[in-house]
């Protein structure tokens, strides 16, 4: 029981009503999740998946059926011609930077349709000075700015020119406060780029939005699509890894990047399989319970007198929740009381650091099972002004609800909340 951690009455008491006005939407996410999972399982059915493809394989890794397996669900449930599946691709900016560069030759624009992208992407084009960026190889770029918080297809249709050869939507607001990219705007962004030029390519940072929606952005659109598997495709149990689907063109062009020209996808040792597919069979549901935690969390936060977005009764783009405070002291007892209610290193306390790929000391508060693994819950944030706290994650609803809950008691015995 919740009250066995020394949380304030008076909290457990306002956490009962909150929950109780959830419900609706929580009927919701539930209804969500049931046809993403009978989404993932027919794609594993479809594509005959058994224990035997599960088998580790070292050195070059040469006629592994289970990796070459797991790209065609991968591509079936995506709905796109293939897929790239690897752990050996360490995070989401690294598999979009993958997919970005192996994309474009010296010469080429990129255009980033939704205004700056996240910030460790940025060194990747050449937006932040950086070692190996794209910048370097002659590759351009234009940024085009949002209007009225979504995408400003005139503008990006009078930058579009013989030069671009991809046009780049981050799906999620990263550190803004922008919301995240709905269908209709992929939709309507695809309709404008491809009557321009039919080639251009439409790629999309899915990170942190698959299984949010029935349906993912390579079907209303793009044509390529990259995360990470330690945020929502994972389910929360792969160590490592990233993913890029899309079509056959755009993972040729990947593989060959990652491995070798000529090599393709026929390489690549793989030893954790089995967590692979089973994270991803798992996903739809840990999505659902992240959202949960989020939708929770932003009513709780709403009547303790704190702006929060997306609104409790909001629809979902993506699992991230934000939480507005007027001070940095604020955000960062919140991040702290994060990683207080956390399984893992509990007893650690985040202190904003410089952490490498961010232009402001970042504070993250992760008591995870697998480092860094966006997907469980966490809470991290630039300490800059606006100090919003970026919260995400979850791999069971009472997880999330117990650790800002702890949040919150923490603020409150440090007088930040006035709770009566």
């Amino acid at each position: 029981m919740i009250e066995n951690f020394d949380i304030d009455n008076r909290l457990i008491k306002l956490a009962d009503i909150v929950q109780q006005q959830c419900d609706a939407q929580f009927k919701r996410l539930e209804d969500t999740a049931e046809t993403n999972q009978v989404k993932v399982t027919a794609a594993f059915q479809r594509n005959r998946v058994s224990d035997a493809y599960f088998a580790e394989t070292t050195g070059y890794g040469y006629s592994d059926r289970g990796r070459e397996l797991l790209d065609e669900v991968y591509a079936d449930i995506f709905r796109t011609e293939d897929a790239l599946v690897r752990e050996s691709i360490a995070s989401g900016t690294a598999a979009i930077s993958l997919a970005m560069a192996s994309n474009v030759r010296p010469g080429d624009e990129i255009i980033f349709a939704n205004g700056l992208p996240y910030d460790t992407l940025r060194s990747t084009v050449g937006i932040t000075e950086a070692r190996g960026s794209l910048a370097e190889y002659g590759v351009t770029h234009k940024i085009i700015d949002t209007k009225d918080n979504k995408i400003d297809y005139s503008a990006v249709a009078a930058s579009l020119s013989k030069k671009t050869k991809m046009v780049f939507v981050q799906r999620s607001r990263g550190y803004s406060i922008k919301p995240p990219v709905d269908k209709e705007q992929f939709e309507t962004l695809s309709t404008v780029v491809k009557g321009y030029n039919k080639n251009i390519i439409m790629f999309v940072d899915n990170c942190y939005g698959e299984f949010v929606k029935e349906q993912e952005p390579t079907q209303w659109g793009m044509d390529m699509a990259a995360g990470s598997l330690i945020k929502n495709p994972g389910g929360g149990l792969c160590k490592s890894g990233g993913y890029i689907v899309g079509t056959k063109e755009c993972i040729d062009n990947a593989s060959a990047r990652l491995y070798a020209p000529g090599l393709l996808k026929e390489v690549g040792a793989t030893s954790n399989k089995r967590l692979m597919f089973q994270g991803l069979y798992m996903a739809p549901y840990t999505v659902k319970e992240s959202l949960k935690g989020a939708v929770f969390t932003a009513l709780l936060f709403e009547k303790l007198g704190f702006k929060s977005y997306p609104k409790y009764d909001e629809l979902r783009e993506d699992i991230i929740q934000l939480v507005l405070f007027d001070k940095s002291e604020q955000l960062l007892q919140f991040c702290r009381g994060v990683q207080a209610g956390s399984p893992i290193d509990s007893h650690v306390t985040p202190c904003p650091w410089e952490m490498p790929g961010y232009d402001d000391k970042v504070v993250m508060a992760a008591g995870t099972f697998v480092q860094g693994a966006s997907i469980e819950f966490s809470a991290d944030a630039p300490m800059r002004d606006p100090y919003v706290a970026y919260m995400q994650g979850g791999l069971t609803y009472t997880q999330v609800k117990l650790g800002v809950l702890k949040a919150c008691d923490i603020m409150i015995k440090k007088g930040m909340i006035d709770i009566r």
